[in-house]
């Protein structure tokens, strides 16, 4: 393997060795504490424009296996890990880290000091970082100026599309893809849900006219207040269909219920996340990845209720809506690589399709 380096926005440099894709990278850096499901997050679109460092030492243990991908690619700009596995072991394994990174043009590098990198991000906040087998004399320009922008137009799909139920057809949900994960789909279509997949600046009316028994807004990536068109598409469509929000449909949501949202100093990334429901006090672990969070005091009090916060930072991670049929997480529901029990929101949004109240 190769010389590669990693340049912090901040000027410190790591050396390591190249794997994956050759050539060079420029992202936001963010780490992803998870042990396993490198996988899901390397195929999770809400990772568009950002390098994902793991902090788990060895990544790639039980190798390449496409059922559990979360979309058709990797939509990372690069990888960072301490050691990546040469020889996965699993009899699902389809392959190979390195060999999966080369297959999506990744920039990989391995053999760096990820705890210390993960703890210069915990301390000074995220930024941005370069992967390049030049080392500069000085942090590029190009690193300093980047912003991760439109990757909601690039991670969406172009085209609605249907998408069956497992078995018999319950309801009708439209599911507005903003960089939508696979398993928010299998979540439906295992609950009767036949699925209508619009592209995430259909008009609210387009997808009125489809008469869905309810609307999800799906997870994504980047900067919530940048998608002004699809923000006032989802006011349109408030109080006329039952509405659940995941992860960037959360903070779409709230923006559109006249809410603000600002940027989380690391982002919460990784299946460990607590999380406290304030009506039972119950706790939960939970996965996520974002690095947004909603200003839950910026929405009015009487259009909404605070379901969860985070037990970490006390931030907001669910929002109910009781006048509108409308309620929205934070955290992954569905499961990759949550808690199984976490799969009630879906029963709670199918509850609303069937006539229910919040």
């Amino acid at each position: 393997m190769s010389k590669v380096y990693i340049i912090l926005e901040n000027g410190r440099v790591f050396e390591g060795e190249s794997f994956g894709a050759e050539g060079e990278a420029i992202g936001e850096l963010v780490f992803n504490t998870g042990v396993v499901g490198y996988l899901e997050t390397l195929t999770d679109p809400s990772y568009a424009g950002q390098i994902i460092m793991h902090t788990f030492p060895q990544i790639g243990n039980y190798g390449v296996i496409p059922e559990d991908f979360e979309s058709e690619k990797c939509h990372a700009k690069g990888v960072v890990v301490r050691d990546w596995c040469k020889a996965p072991s699993n009899f699902r394994s389809q392959g190979d880290l390195d060999a999966f990174l080369k297959q999506y043009g990744v920039v990989g590098i391995c053999g760096v000091d990820t705890r210390e990198i993960t703890h210069i991000i915990r301390e000074t906040g995220v930024m941005n970082a370069m992967i390049t087998p030049n080392k500069p004399d000085c942090v590029p320009e190009a690193v300093k100026s980047y912003r991760v922008t439109g990757v909601v137009a690039e991670t969406s799909c172009k085209n609605a599309y249907v998408v069956p139920p497992e078995d018999k057809i319950k309801f009708d949900v439209a599911l507005i893809d903003y960089g939508a994960k696979q398993n928010i789909i299998r979540e439906l279509r295992k609950r009767g849900c036949r699925i209508t997949v619009f592209p995430h600046d259909t008009k609210a009316e387009d997808m009125l006219a489809s008469n869905p028994d309810g609307i999800v807004l799906s997870n994504g990536a980047g900067d919530p207040a940048e998608n002004i068109v699809c923000i006032e598409e989802i006011r349109k469509m408030l109080g006329k269909k039952p509405i659940f929000g995941i992860c960037l449909g959360h903070q779409l949501l709230a923006l559109a219920m006249g809410g603000k949202t600002e940027k989380l100093r690391y982002g919460h990334r990784g299946g460990n996340q607590p999380v406290r429901v304030l009506e039972s006090g119950r706790v939960y672990i939970t996965s996520q990845n974002h690095g947004y969070e909603v200003v839950s005091e910026s929405i009015d009090k009487s259009a909404r209720a605070i379901s969860y916060v985070n037990l970490n930072d006390n931030s907001c991670e669910g929002l109910v809506y009781p006048s509108l049929d409308a309620f929205s997480l934070q955290f992954h529901p569905e499961a990759h690589a949550g808690p199984r029990d976490m799969e009630f929101a879906f029963d709670k949004f199918l509850d609303l399709m069937k006539g229910g109240r919040l």
